[in-house]
């Protein structure tokens, strides 16, 4: 038994760790796909295989791991997103009263989760004011003004 095949065991532990602390950092699964391909090349040098067979059968498990099993794994992962709008996307839509009496250029809503925003009647509306209390809704968010539209003219 030849000195690179007797401590090739060491290589293979250096390696898995390596792929391990990588893949930590990515979180892409390629890298863990790799480590379980070297675990796979530390149990066949193991068995006694020489290094060179060791080194094919943790590049073929490997590279059947990342062709294999890594697309189906990434696509459950990222199946689980939250559907819920946030941010920008949960706003339009949302419905508010007028608290500052609103023109296609000045007027404040406030927004049924309670925000205070600047607000401009939409472009389109053909409304000249619309007075306070009236219940708006949110059709568009330009900079930090919401674009609404009165909720009486839409039909709701």
């Amino acid at each position: 038994m030849d000195i690179l095949t007797q401590y090739a065991w060491i290589a293979w532990l250096v390696l898995i760790l390596l792929f391990a602390v990588i893949e930590l950092f990515t979180l892409e699964l390629t890298f863990l796909m790799l480590a379980l391909g070297g675990a796979f090349g530390l149990i066949s040098g193991l068995f006694g295989l020489p290094w060179w067979a060791q080194f094919i059968s943790a590049a073929v498990v490997a590279m059947a791991l990342i062709l294999l099993l890594r697309p189906p794994l990434l696509w459950r992962l990222h199946s689980g997103g939250d559907p819920t709008p946030s941010n920008i996307d949960a706003i339009v839509g949302s419905d508010g009263r007028v608290v500052v009496p609103l023109t296609t250029t000045a007027g404040q809503v406030r927004l049924s989760n309670g925000e205070l925003w600047s607000a401009r009647l939409a472009a389109l509306s053909d409304l000249g004011e619309v007075g306070v209390g009236t219940p708006v809704l949110v059709t568009a968010v330009i900079g930090a003004t919401i674009s609404v539209v009165p909720l009486e003219r839409t039909g709701a």
